[in-house]
């Protein structure tokens, strides 16, 4: 019986959740995964919790979020993958020496469609001393109107993931103020099961992780016009030179993880900028929301 997984919503930094599907990889690891779409990510949570599918992936910040106010939430994530933040900064002139108090003499569109890219950009400036709330900040728009509107001179900055930034700097219309992956590991985007499903098909999901390291490693090494050439079906307005240019900008910044074990690190860097924004009520323990064992046993077999 095939795992039915299902994606967060379509994103480029997905990429490698794609391609363990297109590449074979999960194939060669030897279990069957059929992919589910989905618009966004409450309506994968929402799947995955009425048992229409068996695995999604997502941000350990849902899960968080979720374990906060439904302290029995049987939510876990398992494998990691986007170990660190994929949002830039892009301004609108060059700023080759910016620095986070820069933001606070901008007019800054920031991301509308999810909580994540804000919440941890307001704990950079929180940890370099800074008042959140002193940011002219237009928190409305989505990245696609974000970006007309720097290109039409209405905002300084704004807040994007890719291709967003990539078009934008090819074009000559915006330059690269701040790649958020340079704090450091943040638990991004991981698999997500429940406790059972966990339990019960525990040799399949721990083929599935061998299919995501497989996968991560060919990442690391192939060349990105190949990489965009295999999933261009997803990304069908994306040009294939374009998609390369974003595939080496986020494989220069390590987005994703070199292996799938979710590491602390991260998850401590998540849940802090979450409890700094006021998005958790309380402390939720790493083992309350991760489960390494399954990622650790796929390595070293």
């Amino acid at each position: 019986m095939a795992v039915l997984l299902s994606e967060n919503f379509r994103a480029l930094f997905y990429a490698p959740f794609y391609a363990a599907v297109v590449t074979g990889a999960f194939e060669r690891a030897g279990v069957e995964v059929e992919l589910r779409a989905s618009p966004d990510p409450a309506s994968a949570s929402r799947a995955l919790r009425a048992r229409e599918v068996d695995v999604m992936w997502g941000g350990p910040l849902r899960v968080m979020m979720l374990r906060d106010v439904e302290p029995a939430a049987d939510l876990v994530c398992f494998c990691d993958v986007v170990g660190r933040d994929p949002f830039f900064v892009v301004g609108a002139r060059p700023r080759p020496d910016f620095t986070l108090p820069d933001l606070l003499s901008v007019k800054l569109a920031t991301v509308s469609e999810v909580p994540t890219p804000w919440i941890c950009l307001q704990d950079d400036l929180r940890r370099a001393g800074l008042d959140p709330a002193r940011v002219d900040r237009i928190t409305d728009g989505t990245m696609g109107e974000n970006e007309m509107a720097l290109r039409e001179g209405k905002v300084d900055a704004v807040q994007v993931f890719q291709p967003h930034a990539e078009q934008l700097v090819s074009s000559g219309a915006g330059y690269v103020w701040y790649a958020a992956a340079d704090r450091g590991l943040t638990a991004y985007t991981t698999l997500v099961t429940r406790r059972d499903v966990l339990t019960e098909r525990a040799d399949e999901l721990m083929r599935m992780v061998r299919g995501i390291d497989e996968t991560l490693k060919w990442f690391d090494e192939a060349p990105a016009f190949d990489i965009a050439g295999q999933l261009q079906s997803y990304f069908p307005d994306v040009a294939v030179p374009l998609f390369a240019a974003c595939i080496e900008r986020y494989r220069a910044l390590n987005l994703w993880g070199r292996d799938p074990v979710i590491r602390r690190e991260g998850y401590d860097r998540l849940h802090a900028a979450m409890r700094s924004a006021g998005a958790l009520s309380r402390d939720i323990p790493f083992e309350d929301v991760v489960d390494t064992s399954l990622a650790r046993r796929a390595i070293q077999a």
